[in-house]
């Protein structure tokens, strides 16, 4: 591996991406802690304890939440917008339904809109957001509370959201990886400082007379998130090969004989798309109802949505298993590879070509969906086991679920991208 690395930063184009990457991270943690004009954010330390949900977001943030810097929104709003813009082009939106049918020019005319839909959606949660901490917090939270203030809060926030979402993009473009992955990648593992100072608060410092049995628990935490690693990997990495039968064809003059292949598919071909998609969704309720703090119907949907309680749990899984079905079809289209497989004369073993060829796929499409969906909706819930059982709320969110899976999922993605470009130039890659 090590040589291989060596070998990318021996390419003068890889080690360039590299670069790219690397500088763009790090303009996103300067960013992090840069705060917003006329607020006092040391103020928002005290809501920690108090939401869960603000708890959540500023993990998944990279701490930029508290403090209140230009960053302080990460990138949700363009992943909320993204799954709107992917909603509405199944058949909701005509426009859009053929312009994903149109290739590249049509995927940038659907990007602009999700960046549209972007800066309105950052304007809206950045206004709520400030109106709901001005009204837990009190006074002293807005250095000046005029309206000017808060429309320089909101108009910041947005354009630091809008910054961030084309940052991903330089990453994706110009860079190694899935740039909004990456960087929600980043912001998770920015936290892990904070999980050494919980474990020894909570179990050492509260229970000094405890010294061996919260050594155990230590060593039994580290090999349950060795476990869940090393499970999550194995499912990650699965694919169902389906074998494919080439016949003999004649181009002009040459004539090419048949061949055996594969397609592979695998077994969470949505990736962590899903976990990431279904978070937002359930966040943005929350986020508006901020608003109206104060108001029975807002408290309830606070309260009911907030990261620990049922609702949201069930909610959740159900949300992800859904989503994996969804975006599986997206991202494998059984109608399009039923169509090439037939023009270029392939058909699967046992299966007519055509339309029981789209069909076989869409079965076996839906069974991987469905074992992909409730693997990650059951790795999704593992932190609150986990946090029922140890007590640990913080860290729970770090060695487990949501977190393990985006951490892990982004990694594996990133690595496979590297091997891809290793590979094109004859070098040994990564994975042996």
């Amino acid at each position: 591996m090590w040589q291989s690395l060596g070998r990318v930063w021996r390419a003068k184009d890889l080690r360039r991406r590299l670069l790219i990457t690397l500088l763009i991270l790090a303009i996103y943690r300067i960013g992090a802690v840069i705060p917003v004009p006329g607020v006092n954010a040391s103020m928002l330390q005290s809501l920690a304890a108090k939401s869960p949900v603000v708890g959540l977001l500023n993990t998944f943030s990279g701490g930029a939440l508290f403090n209140f810097s230009i960053f302080s929104m990460s990138i949700y709003p363009y992943v909320t917008a993204s799954i709107i813009v992917q909603l509405l082009q199944m058949g909701v939106i005509t426009q859009w339904e053929d312009w994903s049918k149109e290739g590249e020019t049509g995927r940038a005319k659907l990007t602009q809109w999700t960046r549209y839909l972007t800066i309105l959606l950052g304007l809206v949660q950045s206004s709520a957001l400030t109106f709901s901490f001005s009204r837990q917090l009190g006074p002293g939270f807005i250095v000046d509370p005029s309206i000017w203030t808060y429309i320089l809060i909101a108009l910041t926030l947005t354009a630091g959201t809008t910054f961030l979402m084309w940052l991903g993009e330089q990453i994706t473009d110009k860079g190694v990886g899935n740039g909004i992955s990456v960087i929600i990648f980043l912001s998770i593992l920015s936290r892990l400082e904070t999980v050494i100072p919980q474990i020894y608060t909570n179990w050492f410092y509260a229970h000094p007379d405890q010294l061996f049995l919260n050594i155990i628990k230590v060593i039994v935490m580290m090999l349950g998130v060795l476990i869940l690693v090393v499970f999550v990997v194995f499912v990650q990495q699965g694919v169902r090969r389906i074998p494919v039968q080439y016949t003999q064809k004649q181009v002009g003059q040459k004539v090419y004989s048949g061949q055996s292949t594969f397609i592979p598919i695998k077994v969470n071909a949505a990736g962590v798309i899903p976990v990431i998609f279904a978070t937002s969704v359930l966040f943005f309720p929350t986020i508006i109802a901020q608003f109206f703090r104060g108001n029975h119907v807002a408290d309830w949907i606070i309260s009911t949505l907030s990261p620990t309680s049922t609702v949201f749990i069930v909610a959740e899984m159900v949300l992800i298993v859904g989503f994996t079905f969804f975006y599986t079809l997206i991202q494998i289209n059984p109608s399009q590879l039923a169509e090439q497989m037939q023009k270029n004369g392939g058909y699967i073993l046992g299966v007519r070509p055509g339309k029981a060829t789209e069909d076989y796929l869409i079965r076996i499409m839906n069974r991987l969906s469905l074992v992909g969906g409730i693997f990650l909706a059951v790795v999704s819930a593992v932190p609150y086991l986990f946090m029922g059982v140890t007590g640990l709320s913080g860290v729970a969110f770090y060695f487990g679920g949501t977190s393990l899976l985006i951490v892990i999922g982004v990694a594996l993605d990133t690595v496979r991208q590297l091997e891809g470009l290793v590979l094109q130039r004859s070098y040994k890659g990564f994975i042996r």
